[in-house]
């Protein structure tokens, strides 16, 4: 027969379960304590329990409690998208000579599309909160709405900029997202993509 430690054990894995695959986050203690009408530090302790035994992990960062099943979810919904370094002059954006390395990212904070992570160089996009070296995750794809930033192809250099229609010149304007530098003019560009997140550290 199972222990009343061991009852409650399970509740707390099952709420876990339920609580974050009906609302896509992970309960506090509070909440844990309320729903099995116990004290916090009792849920704490039965917590800690579940920690030892490797039922539960959890996210020192965050602070969130991953079960097994919750942790078998998210792998599933990872992907691998490609990190591009420097563009090498006349090769496609991600040509394999191109590629840093692979970086996993959940694929439900994307939506649909293929995707593929940029290194930043220069400080053209800071006042847009890209400084130089961070990692932007753009969607591939051909067209751009007014006032998104893309990537563009121009003399074979990527270069990351907000994209707009020049209707007096005739011509696309890039803007940069530093007062100190001019937007630059084109009769034509390759756009290769629009950036959609930016992965960086909090200072």
């Amino acid at each position: 027969m199972r222990t009343k430690n061991e009852d409650t054990l399970q509740a707390i894995l099952d709420f876990i379960n339920t609580w974050y695959f009906e609302y896509n986050d992970y309960p506090t203690l509070g909440k844990i304590a309320e729903k099995l009408n116990i004290g916090k530090t009792t849920a704490h302790r039965y917590v800690t329990t579940l920690i030892e035994r490797g039922e539960v992990d959890k996210n020192s960062r965050f602070g969130n409690l991953q079960t097994k099943e919750i942790t078998k979810v998210m792998k599933d919904r990872m992907d691998k998208f490609p990190l591009v370094g420097e563009i090498a002059c006349g090769t496609p954006i991600l040509a394999e000579e191109n590629i840093e390395a692979y970086i996993s990212f959940s694929r439900e904070l994307l939506g649909s599309g293929n995707f593929f992570i940029l290194r930043a160089k220069g400080n053209s996009m800071i006042n847009a909160n890209i400084q130089d070296g961070d990692l932007v995750i753009i969607r591939q794809q051909e067209t751009a709405e007014i006032g998104q930033i893309v990537v563009a192809l121009i003399d074979n250099e990527a270069t990351l900029k907000r994209y707009y229609l020049d209707d007096k010149r005739k011509q696309i304007r890039l803007h940069p997202e530093n007062d100190e530098m001019e937007d630059m003019y084109f009769d034509s560009i390759a756009i290769q993509g629009v950036a959609v997140k930016v992965l960086k550290d909090l200072e």
